[in-house]
């Protein structure tokens, strides 16, 4: 790949691709903001919902290896642009179920299409930051959070207007298809490669580092997906939350994680990967702690905003050191990394709904605090592999 671009052609790519972030982050923050309603909808109980979703990162982690083999084969650019097509195509049929196999069903293809745009979005992000030669993938995170945020927000107005959840994932398909038009024409032609890439498999087994860097990311996204699917409940059961405010919680959340990923490319040049890894442990441990502890509207949506700002940072550190693998593929290294973090959303979601079912939601928060605090301890040990 050709490094010196003009800045107007990188700053293309950059938009490009920085689009399909926000259309990911809003295809999934529009289905995880209306995940209460469809639950009433179908008269589910904590734990049903849990095995429900248990579907959603089951499809994820199906379509791992396929992500990997056809972003390598046919290349990011032509996966990207097909698997955003499908993406929001399954969210509008989420919002036509009224058994909850079909619920199920749907939530696992939806994994697998969301998956494939993961994969193929953060290998052009990883040839993106390659051109620029500095930090920037947690900025493309931050646009797929501050989608999230979006979504949240656009998801409020639907609820207290009374639209359903099928109307409301039909105007958000609108909307992504009117992006998809206008920024495909303006993501990178080819992936970026290191020396000697054209000589490497397809699959391999991943070495330590890209399997420590996935237990990083598998922390996190139990913390994340703990946010995504659990965090309306959440301020509708345990704080006890009027219902035009039991977003409040995820909105919060999507906010600080979404500015923190804004800040991370700085914080990290100035402190070091080690050191923000650290500090996002701790921080998740000090929100879930906080919402624990005192249950209330305040103190719970404090507790969300230290969460967001400990888990926005872990990720883009963790895909953008995989695409820098010296043995893997960028591709197949970025599939490898997520397949072990999205073991975090995989089991998340049910522990969280069996947990609650045996004990409380208030139990559940607390598991997931220690397994956030994972971070911490995975952060140090990478640093001590380098």
């Amino acid at each position: 790949m050709n490094f010196s671009l003009s800045f107007t052609t990188q700053r293309y790519f950059r938009v490009g691709v920085s689009t399909f972030f926000f259309l990911q982050g809003l295809v999934f923050s529009t289905w995880a903001s209306r995940i209460p309603d469809i639950k009433n909808a179908l008269h589910l109980s904590d734990g049903g919902l849990g095995g429900v979703l248990f579907a959603l990162p089951l499809g994820q982690l199906t379509a791992m290896g396929l992500s990997g083999y056809l972003v390598s084969r046919f290349s990011s650019k032509k996966t990207l642009t097909t698997a955003a097509m499908l993406y929001p195509a399954v969210l509008v049929a989420l919002g036509t179920v009224t058994q909850v196999w079909q619920l199920t069903l749907g939530l696992f293809i939806f994994g697998m299409c969301g998956n494939l745009c993961n994969i193929s979005v953060n290998t052009q992000g990883v040839g993106v930051e390659r051109i620029y030669r500095r930090s920037i993938m947690a900025s493309f995170h931050g646009l797929w959070s501050l989608a999230g945020f979006t979504g949240g927000v656009i998801s409020s107005f639907m609820v207290a207007d009374h639209i359903s959840p099928f109307r409301h994932f039909c105007i958000i398909y609108l909307i992504t298809l009117v992006l998809l038009a206008v920024a495909h024409k303006y993501i990178l032609p080819r992936d970026a490669a290191s020396a000697g890439s054209a000589k490497r498999k397809i699959f391999v087994k991943p070495d330590k580092k890209i399997f420590t860097l996935g237990m990083i990311a598998f922390a996190s996204m139990i913390c994340e997906g703990t946010m995504f699917d659990w965090s309306g409940i959440y301020f509708e059961k345990v704080v006890n939350a009027p219902t035009e405010i039991t977003r409040l919680g995820y909105v919060a959340f999507m906010t600080t994680m979404a500015g923190g990923r804004f800040a991370a490319d700085f914080l990290v040049t100035r402190f070091g990967n080690t050191r923000i890894l650290q500090m996002s442990g701790l921080l998740i441990l000090a929100g879930m702690g906080l919402a624990v502890a005192i249950p209330t509207i305040f103190a719970a949506t404090c507790g969300f905003l230290l969460v967001g700002l400990g888990t926005s940072s872990v990720v883009p550190l963790a895909y953008s050191q995989a695409g820098k693998s010296t043995t893997m593929l960028p591709g197949v290294a970025l599939a490898a990394v997520s397949s072990i973090g999205f073991l975090g959303f995989l089991i998340g979601p049910p522990i969280i709904g069996f947990i609650a079912e045996v004990a409380s939601l208030r139990w559940s928060f607390i598991t997931v605090a220690i397994l956030g605090l994972g971070t911490t301890v995975l952060g140090r040990r990478l640093a001590e592999k380098q």
